[in-house]
């Protein structure tokens, strides 16, 4: 092994022998990436298909602290680009990945996080083919920022969009919601709170695959990250024009969840999710979608918790167990330390 020292140094993001040994003992030895070139050249077989499609996205990664219960933030990295596209319908394919190393982070824990981003690439079904490292003085960074990019294929006849919502849409969850967002908050320490809640962060393309092959009338879906539900329901209830009412008594929360909330005054429809998604579809479909995701691990707690109807556009409200509304509002500012 050509790697010496246990520390990132600024060498090793100079262009020079120590930043080749860094790039291929700590990444490419683990991802394999075809070739030494600055680009991957790929092979798309599935768009011979007519009607197939590309799609796109990129996202950047942030989490303090980098290593927590049930992930880190290369496991983040991964799962939240697959999600980007598995919620469009895509099928994930390749991955991109760039990483900001600080000066003196140690090279164990970047073999730690990669090793989990291959873990979890292969998982997902796609390969990390490309990407880029740079390292940065120290304090000038946060240990490690980590941008991804995907590409994936949506096939024929899939068309997912908040447009398509219709009237009398039910609205499924695929799992007990901010898990992610406690479980961070926990791990940091600045609060003295004890718990066992592990990040349900997770890939959903396949979840995604079988829920769409179960029910093909699915008009839309999106991964509930930043701002949690509340933020997705209303960012979609938005561009469909239609009002969305969620049952309090249905919505899938953990008491140590609620309990944590109830603590800090926060309220766990916005706590950041990882690993969940909302979607609709018509409601003769409904239990279809959530047999075809409780067969599957990521998907074992999904449930139906409301309604899109023809309210006032935009509207998002919450029906109490007590039989009244609140509305449920975009969210303002920031409710947490940032947390993805």
């Amino acid at each position: 092994m050509a790697l010496r020292g246990e520390r990132v140094t600024m060498a090793h993001g100079g262009g020079g022998q120590a930043m080749r040994d860094l790039i291929a003992e700590v990444f490419t030895g683990v991802f394999q990436p075809p070739g030494n070139e600055d680009q991957a050249r790929l092979m798309v077989d599935a768009l011979q298909e007519p009607g197939a499609r590309l799609a796109f996205t990129t996202d950047s990664f942030v989490v303090s602290p980098l290593e927590f219960p049930g992930g880190d933030i290369g496991k983040l990295a991964v799962c939240g680009t697959v999600n980007d596209l598995a919620v469009g319908g895509a099928r994930p394919l390749w991955l991109s990945a760039s990483f900001i190393i600080e000066e003196g982070c140690e090279i164990a824990l970047l073999r730690r996080i990669v090793a989990t981003m291959a873990a979890e690439a292969e998982a997902a079904g796609v390969r990390i083919v490309t990407g880029d490292t740079k390292v940065v003085e120290r304090g000038k960074g946060d240990g490690v920022f980590i941008t991804t990019s995907g590409i994936g294929v949506i096939p024929p006849g899939c068309d997912l969009a908040a447009t398509r919502i219709a009237p009398g849409d039910a609205v499924i969850v695929n799992g007990v919601l901010g898990d992610h967002g406690a479980a961070i908050l926990a791990a940091r320490g600045d609060l003295a709170l004890s718990t066992d809640l592990q990040s349900d962060c997770a890939g959903l393309g396949h979840l995604m695959q079988a829920a769409l092959a179960a029910a093909p009338g699915i008009h839309a879906a999106r991964d509930c990250t930043r701002g949690g539900l509340a933020s997705a329901l209303n960012e979609m209830a938005a561009e469909a024009g239609l009002a969305v009412e969620v049952q309090e008594d249905a919505l899938p929360l953990r008491p140590e969840v609620v309990g944590m909330c109830e603590i800090l005054g926060l309220d766990p429809l916005y706590l950041a999710n990882e690993g969940r998604l909302v979607l609709f579809c018509p409601a003769d479909q409904a239990e279809a979608v959530v047999a075809a995701m409780r067969a599957r691990p990521e998907g074992a707690g999904a449930c139906i918790i409301g309604r899109a109807h023809a309210g006032q556009p935009g509207r998002v409200t919450l029906r109490t167990a007590f039989g009244g509304a609140r509305i449920v509002d975009m969210l303002v500012g920031e409710q947490l330390p940032r947390i993805c």
